[in-house]
């Protein structure tokens, strides 16, 4: 293992260099920022090798053995779970969707304008979805797959996708699954959970730039899937069978992206993998609900139900409190939120991934204090004493 260099350096995080506490973007390594600066020729052998070792690092990562392949694509993470749903769920095959917030209801959105059948599990915002009712709806229904957000952003809270496995293995539906948000951080064992396919992207957990995501999908069903895509664009096992004969990409890669991604990689597997990329997320993700509570703030979610990858809390019934300005105070010195994404109350989110550690999280908390300070917010909780 060795050592990588997280911000803030030379006096800290700045408006112009901020650090961002999001689901990503977030903040990345100079290295990472560095291996952009170069251009590459996308039909060039090194490009070529390149991407085949991302390929390779990406299924290591998913500890599927043989199984499993790593299919890259360009666009956002939303892009990466459509190609997913349009690749794998047939045209006339039915999908159990979990959903517990936006993200989940994006892939029902996705799903029904392609025409898939689609039927709907939902569980309040802080809750996560029962296996047992799981295991009921499978029993009572006819379905060729099962969609589940392992971490939804929108709250942080961390779904039981291990115990869903389980329960779909049993019924031998094809599993899908958003790991959008905690791929590289959070363990899911590819060979013990027996997944159809699982979406995630280069920007969050494995601390890359924006512009490609990727499926890690299971070869046999992927075969299965030839046909199946709603669009050409997002044709998974297209994709996967021009890179297995060419080890090139279809249409335009993003070739800077992809280069900051490898570099990305090697400084995930350089910190422990996801063990070590894990425990550091776990302690920013400590140090800021410590804090936060400090200053009288209340996360939205248990501790039980928190993944370490952004936190919830509620937004002070005070006064003089108003997100804008807090904000905007904020990202003036150097710390960028991101705003609640709930419908039951009034949030903010902090996020814990990207490159940087304990330290930092405690500059947000100091800098937290100092703008309530300035704003004259004295009730932090949510609900008035």
């Amino acid at each position: 293992m060795t050592d990588v260099i997280y911000p803030p350096r030379d006096g800290g995080p700045t408006a112009d260099r901020p650090l961002l506490l999001t689901p990503g973007p977030l903040s990345t390594t100079d290295s990472v920022k560095q291996a952009m600066l170069k251009d590459w020729g996308s039909w060039d052998a090194p490009f070529r090798d390149m991407n085949a070792d991302i390929r390779a690092r990406l299924e290591a990562i998913a500890a599927g053995g043989d199984r499993l392949t790593a299919i890259p694509l360009q666009g956002s993470g939303t892009f990466v779970v459509e190609a997913m749903l349009g690749t794998f769920v047939p045209r006339d095959g039915s999908v159990l969707m979990l959903t517990n917030g936006a993200y989940g209801d994006r892939a029902i959105k996705i799903c029904e304008r392609m025409g898939r059948d689609v039927n709907v599990y939902r569980t309040a915002e802080n809750t996560p979805p029962d296996p047992a009712e799981v295991e009921r709806l499978l029993q009572a229904g006819t379905f060729s797959h099962l969609f589940v957000v392992h971490c939804e952003t929108t709250s942080g809270i961390r779904n039981p996708v291990e115990e869903i496995a389980a329960v779909t293995a049993r019924h031998g539906v094809g599993l899908l699954i958003d790991a959008m948000s905690a791929f590289g951080a959070l363990t899911l064992d590819g060979a013990a959970l027996g997944y159809t396919a699982l979406a995630a992207s280069a920007n969050k957990c494995l601390e890359g730039v924006p512009g490609m995501g990727f499926v890690l999908a299971d070869k046999q069903a992927l075969r299965k899937a030839e046909n199946n895509a709603h669009s050409v664009s997002l044709d998974l096992h297209e994709q996967w069978a021009y890179m297995e004969k060419t080890r090139q990409w279809r249409f335009t890669p993003p070739t800077h992206v992809l280069a900051a991604f490898h570099i990305a990689l090697q400084e995930h597997a350089a910190e422990g993998g996801v063990s070590g990329r894990g425990a550091r997320y776990a302690a920013n993700c400590r140090h800021l609900v410590t804090g936060m509570r400090t200053l009288g703030f209340e996360t939205f979610l248990s501790d039980e139900n928190q993944a370490p990858i952004i936190v919830a809390f509620h937004a002070p019934q005070d006064p003089s409190y108003d997100f804008t300005t807090f904000y905007d105070k904020l990202a003036a010195r150097g710390y960028v939120i991101y705003p609640g994404k709930l419908t039951q109350v009034e949030t903010f989110r902090v996020g814990c991934i990207g490159a940087m550690g304990p330290a930092d999280i405690d500059g947000v908390v100091e800098a937290v204090a100092d703008v309530l300070g300035d704003m004259g917010v004295q009730n932090r909780r949510p609900h008035a004493a």
